[in-house]
């Protein structure tokens, strides 16, 4: 199984890593941005197991390690099958 986990900062937080991006995006001529979030993308692979305990185990991980709860939101997937890499 893998599980695909994504952290942001919430809405209310200031990102100045985001601001960064999107600056550098206005001098690169693009436009049309409104607004940039950054956030982390982590993928584990994980030992076979039911797909009600990778959530409740992922759940765990997020709100322990991956993630600060105070002032970061986070989702997951979990899915059957192997981490796909670009060639």
């Amino acid at each position: 199984m893998i599980a695909r986990i994504y952290t942001n900062l919430k809405r209310d937080v200031s990102d100045p890593q985001g601001l960064a991006v999107k600056n550098a995006l206005e001098t690169l001529s693009f436009k049309g941005i409104n607004k940039v979030h950054v956030g982390k993308y982590f993928v584990i692979e994980l030992d076979s197991m039911k797909k009600s305990e990778a959530e409740k185990l992922m759940k765990a991980i997020c709100e322990k390690l991956l993630s600060n709860p105070v002032i970061e939101d986070y989702t997951f997937t979990i899915e059957n099958g192997n981490v796909s890499k670009k060639k």
